[in-house]
């Protein structure tokens, strides 16, 4: 939105001591952001009235000329000009270097033909006073030779502020000059003047006879209307608005068209209610405001045909449909040159509804981008006196016809929004030391009705704030800490009072599996989103449940709350294949599922994903969350598939889990957990190449209670341990737990620990296992003949239950 400093100078006057700059930093602090700082006509000012001494053809160019001048300086001026009507003795205007004009075009020494030009001789379409002229301008012949443009046509320099629209969506009241000049005020402590006092609303009230209306608007109570009010005057004469006018709307992005309109737009963009002004011939019968009723084409003044639907409101006479509620006016209902008699309406419709009809035609007007952000019923009545204001100063022989028709909720019954609050509650919040008068002066001139008593400030609110912005004491807390500017208050740390804060059971597991996964796991930590769509479902060939829909989701990825995290950490595993060979991660989620007494049950799950694009990661993830159940003491052990207890986390059925590379997690004799590596087939539909294992740990019931911490503490072991390594030959078919399995049967107390090292395929059938076994004795060395004694027992073992040592 577009703000002229010299439309903004019409109420209030601002600082002469402060740059346009440094205007739209201090607008910016106080009230909205000001993306940019523009400056109008500035070009006027070093552009000067011309006379032209001789004219030489240009060597190199037919149609050029060599034009000499005289502007006032010391010595005449020379340059290359095209234009048909040079000559002898014209005085037109001269641009010279470093002048940037409207177009964009900074003039800069460049010779044209092999001729230097210092500078150039301008059209009306150059100076930006004209959309398309012919020639250079042709000026009276006692046109002073070197005045200014700015002094001779009598301009004004303006600073026009670009203010983000975004910042202004909670403040309805901005959206007019008007509004603005009082945000101007207040930020600058500067007087608002009104010039729409009682006095001037009077005045124009006596112009209003009390008779009957040619038009009488009746309202739907069942419409999106909320207040309307319309006036007809006869006798207007349509034209070309004053030039006053139309360089303040050219200033703010909006076209001239013609008086009548001009004025519309003009009382738009001064006090922020959209108006529309009707050819009252072009009325049939009686003016109502309600639903269509049923679904029709309508044409828009922009010559778009439109589909409406049965729901939208609409203003009609009693053959056709004449105006879209709020948004935009019809094609035949505009004012044209052979207007002489309106009928103003100024009305006010909901937000909602506004929005809603936009947003489905794709039609956003200046009218509905206003009227979406609530605006103030109260303020219609002087909106239209305004508008007859200006419509009797550019035509002095109109007439008002009838009254004032008003139809709508009564504007008496909209309450006053009242709020209590206190100067020391305002200033401890704000952490600053403000007085009083102080408080008191920026909230009147904000326009709050205050009435303070001893401490206490009680405030009536605006109407015009109170429709969706001030609501609460924090907002009259907040209007103060802006105006004195929060970069005025000095920060300091927080006065209160620290405690260290115990941790929850869950958050100190939660902080253990984190630890153990970066420290002892060489993991990265991620986190997915727990809402994801029925396509990555089906992606990962995952049972689709659409138990816990989002009614209004964002996306159709992000429709359903997970009940697996798996097709999540797929994904995530996906993206980060393309750029590593080789990962580790981990995550510590929630999944959803349906539950009939509580609508939803969240499970707390840790998530482990080892990838290897050369070998299988499967036994490296296995070890790591053996340590990891260690290390959190949880009461678990791994082990094979049971024909009768089913995995909850993962279903051993899913087409993703590995055949053979499959162990199931058992928790306080549940089986609440799994390691499994991932199916090749459910790689190929993710486009992964290469091995993934992943582990999944259901933390929901562990995290209720804290674990004991069964943790052992015992001297450094004075004598050394002993490994044995042996490779056996399995079928394909056999997991390496059957194996790990046999070798509990050895009643060898100095073995300590059997791992397995490795696991190669020979063949379709076969694949070989390295176990690693460790010999240890606290209170002595082993000797060499009893670790090859034990070494032959578990090869003895191993080879008993079928598996015998590869040659």
């Amino acid at each position: 939105m577009l703000i002229s400093t010299d439309w903004i100078k019409d109420f209030v006057e601002l600082p002469e001591n402060l740059t346009p700059k440094e205007i739209g930093e201090k607008f910016t602090l106080g009230t909205a952001e000001v993306e940019d700082v523009i400056t109008v006509s500035a070009h006027l000012e070093v552009i000067r009235v011309a006379e032209i001494l001789s004219i030489e053809p240009h060597p190199e160019a037919d149609k050029l000329n060599l034009v000499t001048f005289n502007f006032g300086g010391k010595e005449p001026k020379r340059v290359v000009c095209g234009a048909s009507n040079v000559r002898v003795g014209l005085r037109t205007m001269y641009a010279p270097l470093g002048v940037t004009l409207p177009n964009g075009l900074t003039l800069e020494p460049k010779k044209i033909r092999g001729v230097l030009s210092e500078g150039m001789l301008c059209s009306e379409e150059e100076l930006g006073f004209a959309e398309e002229s012919e020639g250079i301008i042709d000026l009276p012949s006692d046109a002073p030779i070197g005045v200014t443009a700015m002094e001779y046509y009598n301009e004004k320099k303006d600073v026009l502020l670009d203010v983000d629209n975004k910042s202004l969506t909670h403040r309805p009241d901005l959206w007019g000059h008007y509004g603005q000049a009082r945000e101007f005020a207040a930020v600058f402590e500067k007087t608002l003047k009104n010039p729409f006092d009682s006095k001037w609303r009077d005045s124009l009230l006596s112009k209003i006879g009390n008779g009957s209306s040619p038009i009488s608007p009746k309202v739907d109570k069942d419409s999106a209307c909320l207040s309307y009010f319309g006036l007809s005057i006869d006798g207007v004469t349509v034209g070309e608005s004053p030039l006053w006018m139309q360089k303040r709307l050219k200033a703010v992005g909006s076209r001239p068209i013609n008086s009548i309109v001009d004025i519309s737009n003009y009382v738009m963009l001064e006090l922020g209610i959209p108006n529309h002004i009707f050819d009252r011939s072009e009325i049939k019968g009686e003016l109502s405001i309600k639903r269509l009723g049923t679904e029709a084409e309508f044409t828009t003044l922009d010559e778009e045909k439109r589909s409406l639907v049965a729901f939208d409101t609409v203003i009609c006479d009693s053959e056709r449909p004449l105006c879209l509620a709020g948004i935009m006016g019809g094609l035949n209902s505009g004012v044209t040159e052979k207007t002489t008699n309106v009928f103003i309406e100024v009305a006010n419709w909901k937000a909602a509804e506004v929005r809603r009809t936009s947003t489905r035609l794709g039609l956003r007007t200046d009218s509905s981008q206003r009227y979406e952000k609530t605006l103030d019923s109260k303020l219609c009545e002087k909106t239209l006196l305004r508008i007859l204001e200006l419509i009797l100063e550019l035509n002095p022989n109109a007439k008002v016809v009838g009254k004032i028709e008003y139809d709508g909720v009564d504007l008496n019954s909209i309450s006053t929004v009242e709020i209590e609050t206190s100067f020391t509650k305002i200033c401890s919040t704000l952490g600053k030391d403000i007085s009083n008068d102080k408080i008191v002066s920026i909230l009147t001139t904000l326009d709050f009705d205050v009435n303070a008593v001893g401490d206490t400030l009680k405030l009536k609110v605006p109407s015009y704030r109170a429709t969706k912005d001030i609501e609460c004491e924090a907002d009259i807390i907040e209007e103060v800490g802006r105006i004195i500017g929060y970069d005025n208050i000095e920060s300091s740390s927080p006065k209160l009072d620290i405690f260290p804060v115990k941790l929850s059971p869950a958050q100190k597991l939660h902080r253990k599996a984190r630890d153990y996964m970066v420290y002892n796991a060489s993991s990265f930590e991620v986190m997915t989103y727990p809402m994801i769509g029925e396509k990555l479902y089906e992606k990962a060939n995952w049972p689709v449940s659409r138990e816990l829909e989002l009614i209004n989701s964002i996306s159709k990825d992000a429709e359903l709350m997970r009940t697996s995290m798996i097709p999540s950490l797929l994904e995530a595993a996906a993206l980060n294949t393309k750029n590593m060979s080789k990962f580790r991660f981990f995550e510590l989620g929630r999944t959803y599922h349906k539950d009939d007494k509580s609508f939803a049950r969240e499970n707390s799950e840790l998530a482990i994903v080892f990838f290897d694009k050369e070998k299988s990661p499967f036994m490296e993830l296995l070890n790591t969350v053996e340590g990891l159940l260690a290390a959190l003491n949880i009461p678990g052990d791994i082990c094979e598939k049971h024909p009768k207890f089913k995995n909850e986390v993962l279903p051993e059925d899913w087409s993703g889990a590995h055949p053979f590379e499959f162990l199931n997690i058992r928790i306080m004799g549940k089986m609440k957990g799994v390691v499994s590596s991932i199916h090749p087939i459910a790689l190929r539909s993710f486009k992964i190449k290469g091995n993934l294992a992943v582990a999944i740990l259901d933390l929901t019931a562990i995290e209720q209670s804290e674990q004991k911490d069964k943790t052992k503490y015992s001297p450094l072991a004075k004598f050394p341990s002993s490994n044995f390594d042996c490779t056996v030959v399995a079928k394909t078919d056999v997991s390496v737990a059957t194996l790990l399995q046999e070798t509990k049967k050895l009643k060898i107390k100095e073995l300590v620990d059997m791992k397995v090292a490795d696991v190669f395929t020979m063949n379709e059938n076969e694949k070989a296992v390295t176990l690693r076994a460790t010999f240890f004795d606290a209170n002595q060395t082993l000797s060499g003949d009893f670790i090859t004694e034990a070494s032959n027992k578990v090869v003895d073992v191993l080879e008993k239950a079928g598996y015998p040592l590869k040659k």
